[in-house]
């Protein structure tokens, strides 16, 4: 850079603004694209990697990097000890970037009603706001860096594993907060979520991959489409339903690399069309929030896991060695302590599994 150069602030302004400009009308395209045929899996292929990020720098990344599957700013990779390459370029994402300003406006009392003088005019006031702004900034792939290696939590092996079935299964129970059963459902169905007993069921003897796929998909309804969900968020029409839980689950099982091949959105393209930008943004990142939800509490329920395991080896090894206040301690009680206190989540246990139960059909996958 031309250290001789000055810096004019109003010709930075501008840059700035034709860039986002740039940006935001990349989006709306980006987000119309998604929709159709294809593109709307690979989107939620692409949701599976970077799950944490808004819906906006999703596609903005996937539009700049589609291969991208994990990225940080230059700052971020650093602390991690890695360091962006030489003559690699940033990919564009918007961070935010508030900023207050002062705004005349009517007083009002504790009450929140307008405040008038004796005349019985409003009595104005000046007050601090804070404008919810956004600026752009570069990011960089894991690919983009060299440096040393990034711990991961190993999913694929505990999946790939004799018990990984079962592990992850246990995991997902985990994270669900409504009771789950196993039964025969004499509909067909493989599993559904009952609205008004807010529980979900689940079709005994399916194959592995298909009990975990059904399984999120019923937790996804049980997460968007409960009774409190509605009145948050309104009511939605059954192909918006089913599109959500579909799309959650593709997502989550996508990112732990459970077989996705035989996902079909059948709903996406009637229920998208005529729909504006604003709209099919706002349910992608319904999908992208739920997803990302589930993740996170899958993640810490396997971290969980792994520590228990680590306890089950060191005290196969030298549980004979450690010194007890009791001479003979019961080793199986020590360890029920240990993996209840982990798995609890400070009180937020498993939902109770109930033995088989038969009710109506609510949200049927």
């Amino acid at each position: 850079m031309d250290q001789n150069k000055e810096f004019d602030p109003k010709k930075a302004v501008e840059e700035r603004k034709k860039e986002m400009e740039a940006i935001t009308q990349k989006l709306e395209a980006g987000v119309k694209e998604i929709f159709n045929g294809e593109n709307y899996k690979k989107y939620l292929k692409f949701c599976a990697k970077l799950p944490r990020y808004s819906v906006n720098n999703q596609i903005l990344i996937m539009l700049q990097k589609p291969d991208a599957t994990a990225c940080q700013s230059f700052g971020a990779w650093k602390d991690m000890k890695r360091f962006v390459k030489k003559g690699e370029k940033g990919i564009r994402i918007l961070a935010p970037s508030p900023f207050k300003i002062e705004k005349e406006q009517q007083k009002l009392d504790e009450s929140g009603k307008p405040v008038f003088d004796r005349n019985g005019h409003p009595i104005m006031e000046m007050v601090e706001v804070e404008v919810k702004a956004f600026k752009p900034v570069s990011t960089f792939d894991i690919s983009q860096t060299d440096g040393e290696p990034v711990p991961t939590l190993g999913v694929e092996e505990i999946i790939g594993g004799v018990d990984g079935y079962e592990t992850m299964l246990d995991a997902i129970k985990s994270s669900v907060p409504v009771p789950i059963t196993f039964e025969d459902i004499h509909s067909g169905a493989k599993g559904y979520y009952n609205v008004e007993e807010n529980r979900i069921a689940v079709q005994e003897g399916m194959s592995e991959a298909q009990t975990i796929k059904t399984l999120l998909h019923e937790a996804s309804h049980a997460m968007l489409h409960s009774h409190e969900a509605r009145k948050n968020y309104g009511e939605k029409t059954k192909e918006q339903m089913e599109c959500e839980a579909e799309s959650t689950a593709f997502v989550v099982c996508s990112h732990y690399g459970v077989d996705t091949s035989d996902y079909t959105f059948p709903y996406v393209a009637g229920w998208s069309s005529g729909k504006e930008v604003p709209e099919l943004k706002a349910s992608l990142d319904t999908i992208r929030r739920a997803a990302s939800e589930l993740i996170t509490k899958i993640d810490e329920h396997l971290k969980a896991i792994d520590v228990i395991r680590d306890v089950d080896a060191f005290m196969e090894e030298h549980g004979d060695e450690i010194p007890f206040a009791d001479p003979e301690p019961p080793k199986e009680s020590i360890l029920k302590k240990l993996k209840d206190g982990v798995t609890s989540g400070k009180g937020e246990g498993r939902p109770d599994i109930e033995p088989g139960r038969k009710k109506e059909v609510a949200f049927a996958l």
